[in-house]
């Protein structure tokens, strides 16, 4: 394998790590945010709290 093969597949390895790294993230975040708007739903189906609905009476 010539020098240049060695350099281009580490780089190539470093992008891959990089990539999956990003996507682990995304999803995290993707997660953690349908999770908040999931209870932020919820709390406002609560009679404890009027204030914490959203409608105008």
């Amino acid at each position: 394998m010539s020098r240049k093969a060695a350099e281009s597949e580490v780089y190539m390895d470093f992008f891959n790590s990089a990539v999956g790294v990003l996507q682990t993230l995304v999803i995290a975040l993707g997660a953690g945010l349908g999770i908040w708007g999931a209870i932020n739903l919820m709390e406002g189906y609560g009679n404890d709290n009027p204030g914490a609905n959203a409608h105008v009476r």
